[in-house]
């Protein structure tokens, strides 16, 4: 079937994606009935320099212009390191390339910064000055959630990213351009296959470039409009059940039906791995059960790698009502 743009079809974005203000104040109450209604929103006035957010993508783009032969020097993601279409253990792939990270500056290996060119330093240099204003963006907006849900101490959340013990991940993805035209035709190209995020919050800047889809469930999947300049904030697993279901994580994907490149960098926040999920007593009502099975982070992030990407991770970890 020949292509024409008869057979095109544009992208209709979704306009209902919450926009908050880092910047005011009263911005805690529309905070949290984002993460209640929808678990995304967008933030914007978030305080992160245009500089870091550019010399990053600049960096990463010319690290995936590389020769697959260079960029596999990198490789392979075990489980941090260069990726190329497989994603996970468990037989998952998506149309991308990507590099994975552990928060961690000890994590960069002489033999995988080596793939950076003459100077490496200035790869590290700009990964650690972009991760670190995101991580003091990402505990600012916990700290405005804890204070919109009424609960101290206001650091509730953050604590847990600031910890040394931390177990935050830091990915680059690249979504190539779509090669065959016949495959615009059937408009669903997987890039990133449908998944919630198991960690506390996602903090996710992508360059002007299509592809983003959340679910509104019920299998209704919206295309979220890119912003260069700002920042989508995803609720993770972990903060739905610190919350006992309150806060929502949302199930997203990304479709590279696009002819145009697309690089996106994601924070993960996530607590030690000692850290015991359950929802906080100060959240409880009088009487209200838990919905889930105390777990720590480290049972959590074993059972979520050892899943596909589409699965209810949860599902295993909550509570079955008597019969």
């Amino acid at each position: 079937m020949s292509f024409t743009m008869r057979n095109y079809r544009p992208t209709t974005f979704f306009s209902g994606i919450p926009i908050i203000d880092l910047s005011k104040p009263d911005s805690k109450r529309a905070l949290v009935k984002a993460c209640e209604e929808l678990g995304f929103f967008k933030v914007v006035n978030h305080g992160v320099p245009m500089e870091f957010i550019s010399r990053l993508e600049s960096k990463a783009l010319s690290f995936f212009s590389l020769p697959l032969s260079e960029k596999e020097k990198a490789g392979p993601p075990n489980p941090f390191g260069y990726g190329n279409k497989s994603i996970g253990p468990n037989g998952d792939v998506g149309w991308l390339e990507y590099l994975l990270f552990t928060i961690n500056q000890d994590s960069f290996s002489q033999r995988f910064l080596s793939v950076f060119g003459h100077n490496p330093e200035e790869f590290r240099s700009a990964l650690n000055d972009y991760i670190s204003a995101v991580k003091k963006m990402a505990c600012e907006i916990l700290e405005m959630m804890a204070d919109g849900l009424r609960i101290q101490p206001r650091n509730v959340f953050s604590k847990l990213l600031m910890d040394e013990q931390s177990d935050s991940v830091f990915r680059l993805n690249h979504y190539p351009p779509i090669a065959g035209i016949q495959t615009l035709n059937s408009n669903n190209m997987i890039g990133f296959g449908e998944h919630t995020d198991p960690q506390i919050i996602s903090v996710l800047r992508s360059n002007n470039t299509s592809g983003l889809q959340i679910s509104l469930g019920e299998n209704n999947w919206v295309s979220v409009p890119p912003d260069q300049n700002s920042f989508f904030i995803n609720v993770g697993d972990s903060l739905q059940v610190m919350t006992n279901g309150r806060f929502k994580s949302v199930r997203h994907r990304v479709l590279a039906n696009s002819m145009r490149s697309r690089v996106s960098m994601i924070y993960f926040g996530g607590p030690p791995l000692s850290e015991k999920i359950a929802p906080l007593p100060p959240l409880m009502k009088e009487k209200e059960e838990s919905l889930y099975k105390e777990f720590t982070w480290f049972e959590y992030k074993r059972s979520a790698y050892n899943s596909r990407l589409a699965d209810n991770r949860l599902h295993h970890f909550e509570k079955v009502a008597a019969s």
